[in-house]
């Protein structure tokens, strides 16, 4: 995948992988509204995989294709054996967190931490190499705490492309493992777009993405002027909308109008599947809430979704509910009003 497209000079959009966000749910309904994108799993921990429940954690729906798992850990032995038993459920991609700033992350010395330890980096990276059949990559930060980005990412990418690492996805920040939250950690430390352009312009054989604080497809557009790959996150989530899009602008695919109906129908079905087998209507609308964002009715809309999807026995109508309290056919708000001030 990502030999092939440094090859074609072809771009890869992705939505990033995000804790407690990106489950198979949301990555299913985020495929219907981009063909291409490439998805990722929530980090799902080595242990978890080796001893808990394989199925519920790896298990998706053939339609996510291209998906990646992304993996938790910081010991070669248990990382092999995570990706030993993931190559049964049939990734397009493994990847390697090594962004990650969350207390319970750092407890279990893995995540944002591991950019102060390159060498165990690339022998994680080298293990997994030998048992993967799919790419293995890396997703990291520009550095931690006190490090300088400038001296120390560069020696970071080296090692691990040099442990054989298909692809690097860097998020233009540096984490605060101390002092700040998580949440803290994805929007306090400033953004240094510029030192990922430069890791690109002094490894230009190696694909190298870039993630952190991209707000919409404008601003995706102007990054792959300088990189081979884009990734979005709280963007995607939070206006799944844009998504529907991204074929069209990144993937040369023909314009064509969302067809909203049918996406409705499409996850009323899929809702009914997951509410036969035991789970919960909120468990799927929970990540639709900002669909229609800038839409008239989006308020009324996030209100049904977000109140009746909870209430016992809620069923697909209320997906259907939802949709009716949109006005699709005069498109996002700012476009009425665009419309009413012309005419």
């Amino acid at each position: 995948m990502y030999a092939s497209a440094l090859k074609d000079d072809r771009k890869i959009f992705a939505i990033a992988p995000m804790i407690d966000w990106t489950d198979r749910h949301c990555r299913y309904f985020h495929r219907q509204l981009t063909g291409h994108a490439l998805l990722y799993t929530e980090m799902v921990v080595a242990d978890a995989i080796i001893h808990g429940p394989r199925e519920r954690l790896l298990s998706f729906s053939p339609q996510e294709h291209p998906v990646a798992l992304q993996l938790g850990g910081s010991d070669p032995a248990k990382l092999t054996e995570a990706v030993r038993i993931a190559s049964d459920f049939g990734y397009d991609e493994i990847n390697l967190n090594v962004g990650c700033p969350s207390d319970r992350v750092q407890s279990g010395i893995f995540g944002a931490c591991l950019m102060r330890t390159p060498d165990l980096v690339a022998d994680c990276v080298t293990a997994m190499k030998r048992v993967a059949t799919v790419p293995v990559t890396v997703k990291c930060r520009i550095g931690v705490d006190e490090q300088e980005p400038e001296a120390v990412l560069p020696d970071f990418l080296a090692r691990v492309i040099a442990a054989g690492a298909d692809a690097v996805w860097i998020h233009a920040r540096k984490a605060w493992l101390k002092g700040l939250s998580p949440k803290e950690n994805r929007e306090v430390p400033p953004l240094d777009y510029e030192i990922v352009y430069r890791m690109k312009q002094q490894n230009p054989d190696v694909f190298i993405g870039i993630n952190g604080g991209i707000g919409d497809l404008d601003q995706a557009a102007a990054h792959l002027a300088h990189m081979d790959g884009v990734m979005l996150g709280r963007a995607a989530y939070q206006n799944a909308g844009l998504l529907a899009e991204v074929d069209g602008r990144f993937f040369a695919e023909p314009h064509r109008e969302t067809d909203w109906t049918a996406l409705r129908d499409v996850m009323m079905a899929y809702a009914d599947g997951v509410v036969a087998s035991g789970g919960r209507l909120n468990h799927v609308t929970r990540h639709m809430v900002g669909l229609f964002q800038g839409f008239v009715g989006a308020r009324r809309y996030r209100q049904i979704l977000s109140t009746e999807s909870t209430k016992p026995g809620a069923g697909s109508e209320v997906i259907e509910v939802a949709f009716a309290a949109v006005d699709i056919e005069s498109g996002p708000k700012q476009q009425v009003e665009a419309q009413l001030r012309a005419g």
